[in-house]
């Protein structure tokens, strides 16, 4: 059930509400807010609907204020998510805390392609440095993975959600924990083997050494754009087969690792956790200390061209198939269990039928500046050349150029990350077909792909924003949701945009290269002139 229709948000706020969620997980929602005089967002609040996390979630009041409350304890540390405040009627308890202004650091991370190792440095050191200070204070986040790792407006990585955070040492005292929480592909195996299950009671696991074991898978996807396997269970063969060597898999992933960093990666991922590196031989490592021309005294430097790398790492290969067994499917094409059930943010699969929506509300705000007349069916040559002219500068075309790269004016003009690197998300193509031939495409692309469609109306009476529900699993049987929004930006052309609500955002990407494959006679692409003067990162 979608939260509009669970109960209306509280009214009586000490802030404004400015933004449509920009987040949601099965029983609470993340919308941007401002103070009641200004203009600007400046903050994010997340608002948890109390019943549906008890029914559903089994989250009870205890645990909200424990959420909020180690949230609170950790305190500021600038790859941290800050909390603000916090308050509750008796319907929903909110939490208001830092925005996060370029959303998920994988919408950035090319699926099944990852990136270089001084990208991966940067933010691997980062994640360290923000799990390290959790520690201290005796804190473990135990669901570290790709849907909670940010980006400020600066590019620096900021850890978010706290809702399974739990006080792991307090006053120098350990405790084991024996909750089964997290993300399949994320979490430890002791998480499975030592927690409880029914009315058995588990041994308990570290906390703080699952944390470890999160953060080097996470070093893992950001090398190879994938994870090394769907759960740390025999009903893996990938894991099955690290176990086995004695983590000298044969797995063609490993193969692209930095040799540098394999050793690393061996010691975070320890079966065994009592032999597991600590975050203190994880600084040591020769890998982690290494130079890094993003890095200066703790903090990053060379931003612009950092975003300039980033943006050059992502491609969409038209030549591909779609519809053939990915690399994350597992060898031979096998597909992989995602494991036992877990208390996790992942929500349900929703039911209901989709939903298609002819008369969404502009989501873009029009950021192109263009006209607002409507749309003829036909572009002309004439518009072809004031489409490419407007769309000279857009970040997210160069995603889909034979040779990924940046505009050198852009890059020299460019005064901050975000100046190379959108705010908004980068799964979005542009259009020139009419929007009467680009929808039905699209939904013949997502049954193609095996995602419940919508119905199509006869005729929808209008050009305008068209909004289509998409609810389904990815590979690793874990939910995604969200819904493709195709909006009329100028005459001629039209806006698609993946907009992800739930889920792994480097599955939400793979989802939308396969997409916009399946439609690429109707994706609009750059012609770029060979003798253009553009910044690339070196083959």
């Amino acid at each position: 059930m979608h939260h509009s229709q669970l109960a209306p948000l509280p009214t009586d706020l000490p802030f404004r509400i400015v933004s449509k969620t920009i987040g949601q997980g099965a029983y609470a929602c993340i919308k941007k807010a401002c103070p009641l005089h200004d203009e600007n967002p400046v903050f994010a609040v997340k608002f948890i609907h109390k019943g549906y996390a008890l029914r559903h979630g089994k989250i009870g009041a205890q645990q909200l204020r424990m959420e909020v409350t180690l949230h609170k304890h950790i305190g500021d540390h600038k790859n941290i998510i800050s909390f603000f405040h916090t308050g509750e009627d008796s319907t929903w308890k909110w939490i208001a805390m830092e925005l996060a202004e370029q959303g998920d650091l994988f919408d950035k991370i090319e699926a099944d392609e990852g990136v270089d190792q001084n990208i991966a440095h940067v933010y691997f050191t980062q994640l360290i440095s923000a799990v390290g200070y959790m520690h201290s204070k005796g804190v473990a986040h135990r669901d570290i993975k790709p849907e909670n790792l940010l980006l400020a407006g600066d590019g620096n990585l900021k850890i978010a959600d706290f809702g399974l955070a739990t006080l792991f040492e307090y006053n120098g005292k350990k405790k084991l924990s024996t909750t089964l929480c997290g993300s399949p592909p994320y979490i430890a195996p002791e998480v499975i083997s030592c927690s409880r299950s029914g009315q058995t009671e588990g041994i308990g696991y570290q906390a703080d050494l699952v944390d470890i074991w999160s953060c080097g898978i996470v070093l893992f996807v950001l090398f190879a754009g994938n994870t090394p396997w769907d759960s740390p269970t025999e009903s893996s063969y990938e894991f099955s087969e690290y176990v086995a060597t004695k983590a000298r898999t044969t797995d063609e992933l490993w193969e692209k690792l930095p040799k540098a960093a394999v050793s690393l990666l061996r010691g975070m991922l320890k079966v065994d956790a009592s032999s597991r590196f600590t975050l203190e031989d994880v600084r040591r490592h020769p890998w982690f200390t290494r130079d890094n021309r993003y890095l200066g005294d703790d903090r990053l430097k060379n931003t612009i061209n950092l975003a300039t790398d980033m943006l050059a790492y992502l491609h969409i290969d038209f030549t591909l198939d779609p519809l053939a067994p990915s690399p994350s499917q597992g060898k031979g094409g096998r597909s992989r269990s995602s494991g036992p059930r877990l208390s996790s943010t992942q929500p349900e699969m929703p039911g209901g039928d989709m939903l298609l929506d002819w008369d969404v509300s502009p989501l873009t705000n029009n950021p192109l500046g263009l006209s607002s007349t409507q749309p003829t069916e036909h572009t002309s040559v004439s518009q072809h050349f004031l489409i490419s002219d407007r769309l000279e500068d857009e970040p997210s075309l160069s995603q889909f150029g034979n040779y990924p790269s940046v505009p050198l004016s852009r890059t020299q003009q460019a005064q901050r990350f975000g100046d190379i690197i959108p705010s908004r998300t980068l799964t979005r193509f542009f259009s020139t077909w009419a929007l009467k031939l680009l929808v039905p495409l699209l939904c013949e692309a997502l049954h193609r792909l095996g995602v419940p469609v919508p119905t199509l109306p006869g005729s929808p009476g209008r050009e305008g924003p068209v909004a289509i529900r998409v609810v389904t699993k990815d590979q690793r049987m874990c939910v995604i949701q969200g819904k493709i929004v195709v909006e009329y930006v100028s005459e001629g052309l039209h806006e698609v945009e993946f907009v992800k609500a739930k889920g792994d955002p480097l599955e939400w990407r793979r989802f939308f290269k396969k997409v916009t494959i399946l439609c690429k006679d109707a994706v609009y692409r750059p012609k770029i002139d060979d003798d253009s003067p553009m910044i690339s990162v070196d083959p």
